[in-house]
């Protein structure tokens, strides 16, 4: 690991965090939770959408559905997904 530290290093004070850090608001406030975007595999989509995983691949290029790059792989927000289905639904009457 590295060297052991020094009985004066253990003994300083923690420095505070960053103050953009710090919730704004009330002191001691608890912040309120943060809604979890949950994210979805090409091949999840695809089978979602069922269309092919190159659809998918397609979409994501083109701009038509948003996505992130993950290393080497895209990830796609599940909202994205029901809003470009909401938005290509076309009703015939």
């Amino acid at each position: 690991m590295g060297r052991p530290m020094s009985a004066a290093a253990m003994s300083r004070p923690v420095p505070a965090a960053h103050p953009a850090a710090a919730p704004v608001g009330r002191p001691g406030a608890v912040p309120a939770p943060r809604a979890a975007v949950a994210f979805l595999t090409v091949a999840e989509v695809a089978a979602l959408m069922r269309v092919s995983k190159m659809t998918v691949y397609r979409l994501v290029h083109g701009g038509e559905l948003s996505a992130v790059r993950v290393g080497r792989s895209f990830r796609v927000p599940e909202r994205a997904v029901h809003d470009y289905l909401r938005d290509a639904y076309t009703d015939i009457a």
